[in-house]
C-alpha cells in the first residue's frame, strides 16, 4: 500500500498570472488519485477559498486553506521604488478555525497597509496573528532558499529560528520541492 499524501502548496486560477489550474481540474485530479485531502495556496490572496471549500467538501475531499504570502524585507510599511520588488515568499496554512481567522486577517493586512505592487506582510504582521498556522519555507522564493543561493548560510538559519519562534514548535516546516530545476537540488 502506498503512503498517503497532500499536496500542500497549490497554486489557482486565483494565484493571477501565475496558477494555471483551475479548482474543478484540481479536485478532479485529486479524486481520481485517491487523495482525501488538498490544499489551496494561491498567492497573497484567499479569493478562492469559498469556492474551493464547498466543492471539496462536495467530493468528500478534506479542504486545506492556506496562501502564500509576500513577505516584505524592508517591511510592509516602506513602499521605496526597488526596495521590495522580490519580496519573499511564505505558505501559510490554517490549521483550526483560529488558523483560518488569523490567515484572513494576515492577507487583509496585506493589502490595507502592505501593497505595494502587491499584498505584502512582514514578520511583526506574522507574529501578531500566527496561532493556528503552520509555515512552510515555500519555493526559491523563499527567504530560506534565497539565502541558500547566495551562500548565505547563517542568514538562513536566522530566518528558519524566527519563523519557528514566530509560529512556534512544530508548526515551521521547511518545504522541499523537486521540478528537475538544479537550483532546488542544490536547496
Amino acid at each position: 500500500m502506498s503512503q498517503p499524501f497532500t499536496h500542500l502548496h497549490l497554486h489557482t486560477e486565483y494565484s493571477i498570472l501565475d496558477g494555471a489550474c483551475r479548482i474543478d481540474a484540481a479536485l478532479g485530479a485529486a479524486k481520481e488519485m485517491g487523495m482525501d485531502s488538498l490544499a489551496i495556496t494561491d498567492h497573497g490572496v484567499m479569493y478562492g477559498a469559498l469556492e474551493f471549500y464547498q466543492k471539496a467538501v462536495d467530493l468528500e475531499i478534506r479542504p486545506i486553506l492556506g496562501s502564500e504570502v509576500y513577505i516584505a524585507p524592508g517591511g510592509r510599511l516602506k513602499k521605496d521604488t526597488g526596495l521590495d520588488e522580490q519580496p519573499y515568499h511564505l505558505v501559510l496554512i490554517a490549521l483550526n478555525n483560529a488558523g483560518y481567522q488569523n490567515l484572513m486577517r494576515i492577507v487583509t493586512r496585506g493589502f490595507t497597509e502592505g501593497f505595494y505592487y502587491r499584498p505584502r506582510v512582514d514578520k511583526e504582521v506574522l507574529a501578531d496573528h500566527s496561532e493556528g498556522l503552520v509555515a512552510l519555507s515555500a519555493c526559491l522564493k523563499g527567504e530560506i532558499p534565497k539565502r541558500l543561493l547566495e551562500g548565505d548560510a547563517e542568514a538562513a538559519g536566522r530566518a528558519a529560528d524566527d519563523y519557528a519562534r514566530i509560529f512556534g514548535d512544530g508548526n515551521f516546516y521547511i518545504e522541499l520541492m523537486d521540478h528537475g530545476i538544479p537550483e532546488q537540488a542544490e536547496v
